[in-house]
């Protein structure tokens, strides 16, 4: 965690929490004044499903002041989507709260949806961004391949652009979604010891002005965190590890790299800001 001599914690932005996971159902305020004492100024809680985009909608309503939702279906869920689900979707997408279209992309790891309804699903995704003006909230697990060549076909059409969510791949990946001025987001994945060692060696390839930072909460707790949290469960408070974490990594301070990742994100979303022509 950062600040041992109890200094002002720095600005940051969570791209990614899953708020309206039923762990959260209890004690979300406590969860969210946790994130505020930790330095967090904003927070987009993460649609996954029609009715997951809607509960990410009615939370950030709630506090309209620190949160903003996305609105999609994450492949594992694309089997589900069908048309009146996805004009759900698009609805919703288009409120004034909601920043970004997803969480959405491919997931060939998990396989829990057939791959052809994946990909029919991310492309009507991919159409929905560019026709409504909003960046995209992308997955990629174990798919790069069919996921590249579909991401760079609507690429020049996606004005906003959008951000590979919880990037876990290799260094060639890395760089394909660079060559596509893509943003990058960054988890707890890389505090694992065991599974996300790889990326400390070139997320300092990652340009100051594409990287972002997320917890993905509740999932992907930071191993690294000490005194090792009772529960399980990862919040948006945790993100200082992330932060602390990956600004060894690239070489900069905890405070360069907060401010760097929380204009990232205020400039991708268009947070506070005119939406992108």
């Amino acid at each position: 965690m950062i600040d041992p001599l109890n200094l002002a914690p720095p600005s940051l932005i969570d791209i990614g929490a899953n708020l309206g996971h039923e762990s959260f159902a209890q004690d979300l305020d406590a969860v969210l004044e946790r994130a505020r004492a930790a330095g967090l100024e904003h927070l987009i809680v993460t649609g996954t499903s029609p009715q997951a985009s809607e509960r990410a909608i009615e939370i950030a309503l709630r506090y309209p002041e620190l949160l903003s939702a996305t609105s999609g279906v994450h492949p594992h869920e694309a089997q589900h989507c069908h048309a009146d689900e996805f004009a759900h979707i698009t609805a919703l997408a288009k409120q004034d709260i909601v920043c970004a279209v997803g969480e959405t992309g491919l997931d060939f790891n998990r396989d829990y949806s057939p791959r052809d309804a994946q990909e029919s699903v991310f492309e009507k995704h991919l159409e929905l961004a560019c026709e409504i003006n909003k960046p995209m909230f992308l997955h990629q697990r174990d798919a790069h391949d069919r996921f590249l060549p579909m991401l760079k076909n609507f690429r020049d059409a996606l004005k906003c652009g959008g951000v590979v969510h919880c990037f876990t791949g290799e260094k060639n990946e890395l760089f394909d979604y660079l060559d596509l001025d893509m943003y990058v987001g960054i988890t707890g994945w890389i505090c694992d010891e065991r599974r996300g060692s790889h990326l400390l060696e070139f997320v300092k390839n990652i340009p100051a002005n594409r990287l972002l930072i997320e917890t993905d909460a509740p999932y992907l707790l930071p191993r690294s965190l000490r005194p090792k949290p009772k529960s399980r469960r990862n919040e948006p408070s945790y993100l200082t590890e992330v932060l602390t974490t990956l600004a060894q990594a690239v070489g900069r301070s905890p405070g360069q790299l907060a401010a760097e990742t929380t204009a990232n994100a205020k400039a991708l979303f268009q947070l506070a800001k005119a939406p992108c022509k």
